[in-house]
Order: C-alpha cells, then sequence, then structure tokens
C-alpha cells in the first residue's frame, strides 16, 4: 500500500533496537481518514474469505480493527493483556511476546466472543473457529513472523513489509 509506505517514511521514526514509531498516525495519535483506507484495504484483500469477525489485541489494534470491522460490516473483538472484571468466566487465553515493550503478556478473550498474530491464531484455533487469514498493517519482514506462518499455509497480507531500519540515519528498507 504506497499510502502506508509515504506515511511510514514521512512521520515514522527509527529508534535504536528497531523500533519503529508510528505512533503520530497509527496509534496514539490516529488518522481516521487513512485508517479508513487501511480498512477498505483490508476489505479488498479478504472479501472472499468469509470473515465474519475482526480478532485484534489491544490496545494499538482497536482503532485498525474498528475501521476494517466496519467494512465487513461485522464485530470487533479484542485480545486484553490483563483480566479485569468485566472479563471474569470461561476465557481463551495465551502468551505473546510484545517485541516493542519487550514483555510478555497473558491475553485473552471471553469464550462468548469466540499481540502477536501466533497468540491470537492460537485463540481462533482455541475457539474451534476457522481463520480467515491475518492482516497486519506494518510487517518486520527482518523477524521472519509473517514467512514462517505462510508457510504454513496461513493467509498473511502485510500492507507494507518493513525489511530493515537504520535508526542512525533513519533509513527504512521495505521489501
Amino acid at each position: 500500500m504506497d499510502l502506508l509506505k509515504k506515511k511510514i517514511l514521512n512521520e515514522g521514526e527509527v529508534y535504536e533496537g528497531n523500533i519503529l514509531k508510528v505512533d503520530c498516525f497509527l496509534n496514539h495519535q490516529i488518522d481516521c481518514v487513512f485508517l479508513h483506507e487501511v480498512g477498505k484495504e483490508f476489505h479488498r484483500l479478504f472479501k472472499d474469505e468469509g470473515v465474519n469477525k475482526i480478532l485484534t489485541i489491544e490496545a494499538s489494534g482497536i482503532a485498525i480493527g474498528a475501521f476494517v470491522a466496519q467494512e465487513f460490516e461485522c464485530p470487533l473483538i479484542f485480545a486484553k493483556k490483563t483480566k479485569t472484571k468485566n472479563i471474569a468466566g470461561d476465557v481463551y487465553t495465551t502468551e505473546v511476546e510484545s517485541f516493542t515493550h519487550g514483555k510478555t503478556y497473558d491475553i485473552m478473550v471471553s469464550k462468548r466472543f469466540l499481540g502477536t498474530l501466533r497468540g491470537l491464531i492460537q485463540l481462533v484455533k482455541d475457539s474451534g473457529a476457522e481463520l480467515a487469514g491475518c492482516g497486519t498493517v506494518i510487517e518486520k519482514g527482518y523477524q521472519h513472523g509473517g514467512d514462517k506462518l505462510r508457510a504454513e499455509g496461513i493467509k498473511v497480507e502485510s500492507l507494507a513489509i518493513v525489511e530493515s531500519m537504520n535508526h542512525e540515519t533513519g533509513e527504512i528498507i521495505f521489501r
């Protein structure tokens, strides 16, 4: 998605440790006009897959997921990172590692409604639902997670794949 690549190059910031900050348009300050285009693109990529629910992880995935769910005219479910009083009872749980935060989280989704892709995929499998595919806005190609999922036969669509970044020069190379 050329629009996304331009936004990353113009507004993203590269930090040491392979951190790409895109919080000025994607997950802290949200560019709703742009996310509407993201939602339309994911709909184009998955419209023939029988999608009837969108699953994402809190917090960064919620805004993106909402625009995608709107395009599919279906509910959005988000996995929570902490158990709260309003998510008691039967839940599917799995452990995910946040590369950005350097932490491991137990994420959960209430069984009533059904961080990483692997963890969300496990939640889908545990629920007995059928995985239509995985969509990511920005894939970290140098981590090879998407490649491994594709090798397993899972449909993975990424709107931009970052192959490498240099925090000293700010250079970002896309696949």
